[in-house]
């Protein structure tokens, strides 16, 4: 088929699981996962969820709220959601989780999954074991681009694209969405986005660079995801981590409602983690496209009137 553009939007799909996939192990992904994971929570018994990223920990938050007596959430990481957000956040979400009645087993690895008489084992890295009738396996996702290997593009992790979402060495080829891997000029390096919010900016940046090409600047997008797990929103915008001066701001009157502001070397605001404050997410989300000073930002997040 010959084209003058073409766009490649593959996806990703989950990193298998590396224990086998026996009755009773689910992946979600699709609504077909979600309906069969259903199906199976239904029946009763132990759920186990391996891996407290983002599907993880929703995962067992909703398991739950619906009902499911026994959940355990496992990670060989020492806090949930660790790949996004600075430590000692992730830590005040884990124990969200144990207060919802989740076990959790963080900072153990799993061997093995086996069948057993009535349902699974589980075969932890310390030497224990937990029985489940139900697994989750949330370890990640893998970019959709083996089909790639023999088309001359720059593929490993998703398909290299220049600043603009061009294939490298192919400027009439673009990706959008999971399986693309641009350089982010902000950054300075090779990002590859999972979150559908990026899906959907990216190809409403890729349809005006084909219709008018060379009339936008680089794609550098303010990266922005949530998650819903309990009574709590959590908002996450720009970059957090570890090895990034982080202020910590509790909302007057609201316990359990905080943000997390994250500045980058310059002092500017780089990104922000906020739970169940709303007008806090928004205040963080403009200030990151502005380059707005970290101190400004708190100073203006906390002259906000508290409910009454």
């Amino acid at each position: 088929m010959r084209y003058d553009d073409v766009v490649i939007a593959t996806g990703a799909r989950p990193r298998p699981s590396p224990w086998g996939k026996p009755a009773g192990v689910h992946y979600v992904r699709t609504l077909g996962d979600a309906a069969a994971l259903r199906d199976d929570l239904a029946r009763g018994g132990p759920l186990v969820v391996i891996g407290a990223g983002f599907i993880g920990a929703e995962v067992a938050a909703t398991a739950r709220q619906a009902g499911v007596d026994t959940v355990t959430l496992v990670d060989p990481a020492p806090v949930p959601m660790g790949r996004v957000i600075d430590p000692g956040t992730a830590a005040r979400l884990g124990a969200l989780h144990r207060e919802h009645g989740v076990a959790t087993r963080f900072g153990t690895g799993v061997e093995a999954i086996d069948p057993a008489a009535d349902g699974l084992v589980i075969r932890l890295s310390d030497g224990s074991a937990l029985a489940a009738a139900t697994v989750v396996v949330g370890i990640g996702a893998v970019a959709n681009d083996e089909w790639l290997a023999s088309s001359g593009l720059p593929v490993g992790g998703g398909l290299h694209c220049d600043d603009r979402c061009r294939a490298e060495g192919a400027p009439r080829v673009h990706a959008v969405g999971d399986v693309a891997r641009w350089h982010h000029a902000g950054y300075g390096a090779l990002v590859r986005a999972e979150h559908w919010t990026n899906a959907v900016d990216q190809a409403r940046y890729v349809a005006a660079d084909i219709v008018r090409p060379g009339e936008q600047g680089p794609y550098q997008p303010v990266e922005y995801v949530w998650s819903d797990q309990y009574e709590a929103k959590i908002q996450v915008t720009g970059r957090t981590g570890a090895d990034l001066r982080a202020v910590t701001l509790e909302r007057a009157g609201q316990p359990g409602s905080f943000a997390v502001l994250c500045a980058s070397g310059t002092g500017a605001l780089a990104g922000a983690v906020t739970v169940s404050w709303p007008k806090a997410a928004i205040a963080a989300r403009r200030a990151i496209k502005a380059g707005t000073p970290l101190d400004e930002v708190q100073a203006a997040i906390l002259s906000v009137p508290a409910p009454a």
